[in-house]
This record gives C-alpha cells, sequence and structure tokens, in this order.
C-alpha cells in the first residue's frame, strides 16, 4: 500500500473525529442509565403528559447514544442530555403547530413511582401536580433548581435562556408554589 494511502485505514480520520474505546461507550451507557428518573421527571416538566415524557426520553437517549462521539466528558453528563432533550421537545412542539395549526398540548398528569409512607406519597403526588400545572417554563426552571440541584448557570444553558431568566422564572415558580401550598393547607383546615 502507498503511504500516502494509509491514513484512509483508520475510521476516525474517514469519519474526522476519535473512536471512543469500548470500556467509555459501556461506561456512557451506564451514566446514561442512571439518569433515566430525573431525565423523565424534566420530561415530564416539558410535555405535562406520561406518553409524551416516555417517548421524548427515549427519542433522547438514543440520541444521546448515537452522539455519543460528541460528548466531550467535560461539564454534567446530564446537561447535555437535558439540552439535547428540550431540543428535541421544541422541534416536537414546531412539529405539532405546523400538523395541527395550534400549539394545543394535551395534559394527562401521572404519579412518579415514590417509596414513602402513604401520607408522604400523598404530599409528594400534590406537590408534584402543584408543579406541573405552572407553566412549561416556570415548572422546568424549578425542577432544574431545586429538585435536581443544577446552578442557575447550568439551568441557563440547558433551557437556552439568560440566566436572569432563570432567576426570574425561579422567584415566579417559587412564589406561585408557596401561594399553593398554602391555599392547599387552608382547605385542609
Amino acid at each position: 500500500m502507498r503511504p500516502d494511502r494509509e491514513w484512509t485505514r483508520d475510521p476516525a480520520r474517514l469519519t474526522g473525529r476519535a473512536m471512543r474505546p469500548a470500556a467509555e461507550m459501556k461506561d456512557f451507557r451506564r451514566d446514561l442509565v442512571s439518569l433515566l428518573p430525573k431525565l423523565r421527571r424534566f420530561a415530564m416538566t416539558l410535555t405535562r403528559n406520561a406518553s409524551d415524557a416516555d417517548d421524548l426520553v427515549q427519542e433522547a437517549c438514543e440520541r444521546a447514544i448515537a452522539r455519543s462521539h460528541l460528548w466531550n466528558g467535560d461539564g454534567r453528563l446530564e446537561s447535555w442530555v437535558y439540552a439535547m432533550t428540550r431540543n428535541l421537545w421544541v422541534d416536537e412542539i414546531r412539529k405539532r403547530k405546523v400538523r395541527s395549526g395550534s400549539a394545543a398540548a394535551v395534559f394527562e398528569l401521572d404519579q412518579l413511582n415514590v417509596e414513602a409512607t402513604a401520607e408522604k406519597a400523598v404530599y409528594v403526588n400534590q406537590v408534584q401536580k402543584m408543579i406541573l400545572s405552572m407553566p412549561e417554563g416556570l415548572a422546568s426552571v424549578f425542577l432544574l433548581v431545586n429538585v435536581e440541584g443544577h446552578s442557575y448557570r447550568e439551568t441557563a444553558e440547558i433551557l437556552g435562556i439568560p440566566v436572569g431568566t432563570v432567576m426570574s422564572r425561579l422567584s415566579t415558580a417559587r412564589l406561585r408554589l408557596a401561594a399553593m401550598l398554602s391555599e392547599s393547607t387552608e382547605r385542609r383546615a
């Protein structure tokens, strides 16, 4: 073989990217699987529908695996997957608008599996419904910051919005949730 043609046998050179070793790919998939519960909660704040959330999570995982070569290991894997999930949902909403001519969404709440006492399970379910009753932008910001522990900057990057908008939406979400909890407590009393 001619020396100037030898580089064509290297798949990494043909594709323009380095191949990920099998052990790293196994770790990537393991880490992705560990994110599934968090990813489903995030998808629920976007879709407001259990079936759509499951489809979105599946599509996001498929895309993450297919594009794992783009993951450089910097930052948090979940931030990368959350951003991918949000982008997939935005694309889906655009498709639906084109198909139906409107942005009407069907809301269906699904209970998350909660291993706790009956009282705690009822309370968690009520809080979940309250969060999901908030507009999508508020619910997603609240979940990412308060439940998943992302910083404002990470949340802004995931959602593709400025940090100031994250702070504003988070403040509004917290106030709404506090008001709903107060109202719920007063009704029980």
